[in-house]
């Protein structure tokens, strides 16, 4: 009897233990499931009825990933597509704008967005913000009208790599690196060892690649002979007001102006409806940002990003 009473005893703790854990498990795998969704559904904000603009922000770094750059914000094409398709599905959007307001970043990304915007069936006008330069003036070229604001800082028309190297650092500190590879060009860009001329010049063969894409993009979008683009494209910025005397740039005014240009490009008659066309984050990249200053990269990896040899549309003046 007493041994029963024990047993007893023993299953009413479980089950008063297990039930809340699992409950509380249950609910919280409902909760991410919900939250994820919502996170990756974009959001509009469109009161009234009637024929629309939908206007598109684009601001931060163009990134391929949201957590590059050791941020949760920047401009990526997965986000942007599900803006895209967004407005492309409502019928009262007749045309979009597109605010861009980026110093550029990844080329790969970059001519992702270019060709979304250059594929996108309804009438695109790029507005500019305080920065459109370099990757942010790649994504300006797929519009059917591009509007800077007078002051905006714009062109920056190139590619650019930058490596670290810290071969002295660790040779101060008597640290030595061992790198064993296949072939005596696998570790070009190590931050290991300085960088040979020849090197050098294999890495410049491939920004003169890039850089040549570039310039087709920018004659296509702006219809200006190649040579003048090429005598542009030396990686200088442009106000906007300059950037309209060199044909980059097709009028300057402010968001409001291409709002009115893009009704007028969509057929809208008097005075249109304007859509806000937001991405949510999703629940990983909201989990990321509540992290810990203990969750951040440590040197390590910050040192093993630097490392790593990529291509940027960007203009390093930026913020």
């Amino acid at each position: 009897m007493k041994d029963r009473s024990m047993l007893w005893i023993l299953v009413a703790v479980v089950l008063g233990f297990a039930l809340p854990v699992c409950s509380c498990v249950g609910t919280g795998v409902i909760a991410i499931e919900t939250l994820g969704r919502l996170g990756q559904a974009p959001m509009a904000q469109a009161p009234g009825i009637g024929d629309a603009v939908a206007v598109i922000e684009l601001e931060g770094t163009i990134t391929g990933s949201s957590q590059d750059y050791l941020m949760t914000t920047g401009i990526t094409p997965g986000r942007v597509r599900s803006l895209l398709e967004l407005a492309a599905s409502n019928g009262s959007v007749k045309a979009i704008v597109v605010h861009v307001n980026s110093p550029g970043g990844s080329v790969v990304a970059s001519d992702e967005f270019y060709h979304a915007l250059q594929s996108f069936s309804k009438p695109v006008v790029i507005s500019m913000g305080e920065s459109a330069a370099s990757g942010g003036y790649y994504i300006a070229c797929a519009g059917d009208y591009v509007i800077a604001h007078p002051d905006t800082l714009t062109g920056s028309i190139g590619v650019i790599s930058q490596f670290i190297t810290y071969e002295a650092l660790l040779e101060k500190i008597g640290v030595d690196a061992v790198v064993i590879t296949t072939g005596p060009r696998k570790d070009l860009g190590s931050p290991f060892r300085d960088m040979a001329e020849e090197e050098k010049e294999l890495w410049q063969a491939i920004l003169d690649q890039v850089y040549e894409h570039f310039v087709a993009v920018v004659v296509e979008g702006r219809d200006l002979p190649p040579e003048t683009v090429r005598e542009l494209a030396d990686g200088r910025v442009y106000t906007g007001r300059q950037a309209m005397d060199l044909g980059l740039v097709d009028d300057v005014g402010a968001r409001q102006s291409a709002i009115d240009k893009a009704a007028e490009l969509g057929g809208i008659a008097g005075e249109p409806r304007v859509i806000e066309l937001r991405s949510q984050p999703s629940l990983l990249e909201m989990l990321y940002s509540f992290q810990s200053p203990s969750a951040m990269p440590s040197l390590a990896e910050l040192l093993g990003w630097a490392g790593m040899p990529s291509l940027q549309f960007r203009h390093p003046g930026g913020p």
